[in-house]
């Protein structure tokens, strides 16, 4: 069976988000096709949406390698989500279908039912779906590959908070699905806010947006960045 391009530049990205590839790593077309099972084809394919999504540089007589984002394109990242993600969520209240509302719903439901239960090896997984269906109803595809992409970024860049706790993480989730249910895009948005406020990196996310209406360049900051893992 043919492996398509998208599989394997998934694939890749996986491995990159997760460390397994490190930042600077030299990414040959040969070694790929042969990690991956499949020809160099859908590699190089991979390798160009990859560097069009800033995973990966090429460089004249070099090749590929992994991307080394600076810390200032880490913080820059969480800047984004700030503008984004509230935004996101107010379009998906404003033009969720009823099956995206089905699988969020699903979603929570089971993503609820495995923290309490302590099963957290494919939570990660479960909370990628739900914010790619979040992403999905806002029902523009540009915003929603914006979405996807910064969520990818900034799993990549920014470590997970260890004091997280995934029971409370879920319930905000099922806020934010009854605020998207009943089509309240300021109370969608307010939800977001609030999780943003307490993610890694960005507990001043909302002086951030206060200071963009007003018309004021934000502050510099300098969050926690996991930029050093990989360099030589």
């Amino acid at each position: 069976m043919r492996i398509s391009a998208q599989s394997v530049c998934a694939a890749i990205r996986d491995d990159i988000v997760a460390g397994v590839l490190p930042r600077g790593a030299r990414l040959a077309e040969e070694q790929l096709a042969q990690r991956y099972g499949v020809s160099r084809v859908p590699v190089r394919e991979a390798l160009r949406t990859l560097e069009s999504e800033g995973f990966v540089v090429s460089r004249r007589h070099a090749g590929a390698c992994v991307a080394r984002p600076d810390e200032r394109e880490a913080a820059d990242l969480l800047d984004i989500r700030a503008l984004l993600e509230p935004l996101g969520a107010a379009r998906a209240a404003q033009r969720r279908t009823e099956a995206h509302l089905k699988v969020m719903r699903g979603l929570v439901r089971l993503g609820r039912q495995r923290a309490g239960q302590g099963q957290d090896g494919d939570l990660r997984s479960l909370a990628e779906w739900f914010h790619e269906t979040v992403a999905q109803a806002t029902g523009s595809p540009p915003l929603a590959a914006l979405l996807v992409q910064n969520r990818r970024k900034i799993r990549w860049l920014h470590p997970p908070d260890p004091a997280a706790r995934d029971e409370e993480s879920w319930q905000e989730r099922g806020a934010l699905v009854d605020a998207i249910a009943r089509g309240d895009a300021e109370r969608a948005r307010a939800v977001v806010l609030a999780q943003l406020d307490r993610a890694p990196g960005s507990a001043d996310l909302r002086a951030f947006e206060a200071e963009m209406r007003a018309g004021r360049p934000p502050a510099p900051r300098k969050p926690p960045v996991n930029t050093a893992r990989g360099r030589s």
